[in-house]
């Protein structure tokens, strides 16, 4: 499908729907639908904090924000010798943003993007799309804070389209496709907002809420 014939309103179509598009390579124009047959969730009520990763957390030395610098966690998550993030697929992402559907968690250490994930918002699931890390644990700890503030604004979904050996680590699992159906439309019809509350500023306290809610 090329670029001329697929609109943000389109794409949005198509997550409400369960499906999601990738490109083959950056330099390919052309996107095409993925529909797996297991897809990957994260529980929100199941991230695995591991102890490593709490003590990381509690140092406190991290400042977490939300849609601060959505093109640079955008231009960060493709910035691999391989990606999916074709320049079709990174103008219709910066026109969600602006619509308000798409969003970025940053995080930062002194100032600087250490880790990044962005995804869109609907109803009260969120759809990961990538994420980046250029610091020990800086994408670990960027889903810590996303979690944590998506179980905080209602998210009942939170999916990342595929399972990783990364994103099984923080307790991402496999669904079937009618289960994933299932919990996509009930998500939907929840009103959540993703800028109803602040994204938490304290770390410490992000550890204490997922260590009671895991």
């Amino acid at each position: 499908m090329s670029d001329r014939r697929l609109t943000p309103e389109l794409l949005l179509g198509a997550y409400a729907a369960g499906v999601f598009p990738m490109a083959e390579r950056r330099d390919d124009p052309d996107v095409f639908w993925v529909d797996p047959r297991q897809r990957g969730i994260l529980p929100l009520d199941g991230f695995h904090l591991s102890r490593s990763l709490a003590r990381r957390l509690r140092r406190g030395d991290v400042q977490a924000s939300l849609d601060r610098d959505f093109e640079a966690v955008l231009d960060g998550c493709a910035d691999r010798s391989e990606t999916w993030i074709n320049e079709t697929i990174r103008a219709l992402m910066i026109d969600l943003f602006a619509m308000g559907h798409a969003h970025s968690f940053e995080v930062r250490k002194d100032g600087v993007l250490i880790g990044g994930m962005y995804g869109i918002a609907l109803g009260g699931a969120f759809f990961g799309e990538s994420m980046f890390s250029r610091a020990t644990d800086g994408s670990k700890m960027t889903m810590a804070f996303a979690v944590d503030h998506l179980r905080r604004c209602g998210f009942r979904l939170f999916d990342t389209q595929f399972l990783t050996d990364h994103l099984a680590s923080l307790g991402g699992i496999e669904i079937s496709r009618s289960a994933y159906r299932r919990m996509l439309a009930e998500a939907l019809e929840i009103p959540a907002d993703i800028h109803a509350i602040e994204i938490e500023t304290d770390p410490q306290a992000v550890v204490q809420r997922i260590t009671q809610t895991s």
